[in-house]
């Protein structure tokens, strides 16, 4: 190899290092943040009967904190699979707008890292792809940098609340319960534009809440989701109509 190849190679690397790096820092404060939720899944898990080698494959193998809080919720011995799935497509279901929506910032991707990417795509990692590719090119090793720390942390922090669950206590107690909230809160106002995210926001809250009391299940998911989908298409119609 000539030095000028070699050089060629370690300024590549180098770049693709920056990018992973500046990827990881961007996500360090949403790591932080997840540890206590996956503590706290991991003590519910344990008191439902699931060992700590059940509830890390549960999280390494779903990786989707919503869904698995709904599974723990409705968890029954024996455990009714059909329920469970219905559940978890239920709540994952925005997974395909989350996919559809980031995807097209993707150019960068191969195929196959574009799809090993989207297996990995978990709220926090959707939001701080999209922030990125809002100011600068998405890349492949920039977005690895978002991924691997959390989806490291989630899994870890799963098996250490399964193993350490009966010291840690009623998670409300130490006020862990609220971690989950919190993080969608942050993301939410990062994507804050004023009135339309605002009826939004407020038109998926609204039908949530009222399916979540009138209808049994986990339907109210999807409701606050096609009702927010809704109110942004309609939003967006009345835009384009007093454009000239």
């Amino acid at each position: 190899m000539t030095s000028a190849s070699s050089g060629g190679s370690n300024v590549r690397k180098n770049k693709i290092w920056a990018e992973f790096s500046g990827g990881m820092r961007a996500i360090a404060p949403l790591v932080a943040a997840v540890i206590p939720i996956g503590l706290v899944f991991g003590a519910v898990a344990a008191t439902k009967g699931l060992s700590a080698l059940e509830v890390g494959l549960m999280s390494a193998l779903v990786f989707a904190g919503g869904s698995q809080f709904v599974a723990m919720d409705i968890w029954t011995h024996p455990a009714s699979w059909t329920s469970l799935g219905l559940a978890a497509l239920l709540v994952n279901i925005r997974h395909v707008l989350m996919g559809a929506s980031i995807v097209t910032k993707m150019q960068s991707f191969s195929p196959r890292a574009r799809y090993l990417s989207i297996l990995f795509l978990a709220d926090e990692i959707w939001a701080m792809a999209e922030f990125r590719a809002g100011v600068a090119r998405l890349k492949p090793a920039w977005f690895a940098g978002l991924a691997a720390p959390f989806y490291l942390a989630w899994v870890l922090s799963g098996l250490a609340g399964a193993t350490l669950g009966t010291f840690l206590g009623d998670p409300a107690t130490l006020g862990l319960d609220f971690a989950f909230p919190a993080v969608f809160i942050v993301l939410v106002m990062g994507f804050w534009k004023g009135r339309e995210t605002g009826a939004v926001l407020l038109a998926s809250a609204a039908a949530a809440v009222l399916t979540h009391h009138f209808v049994p299940g986990v339907w109210y998911v999807a409701a606050g989701a096609l009702a927010g989908v809704a109110a942004a298409t309609f939003s967006g119609m009345r835009r384009l109509e007093v454009t000239p």
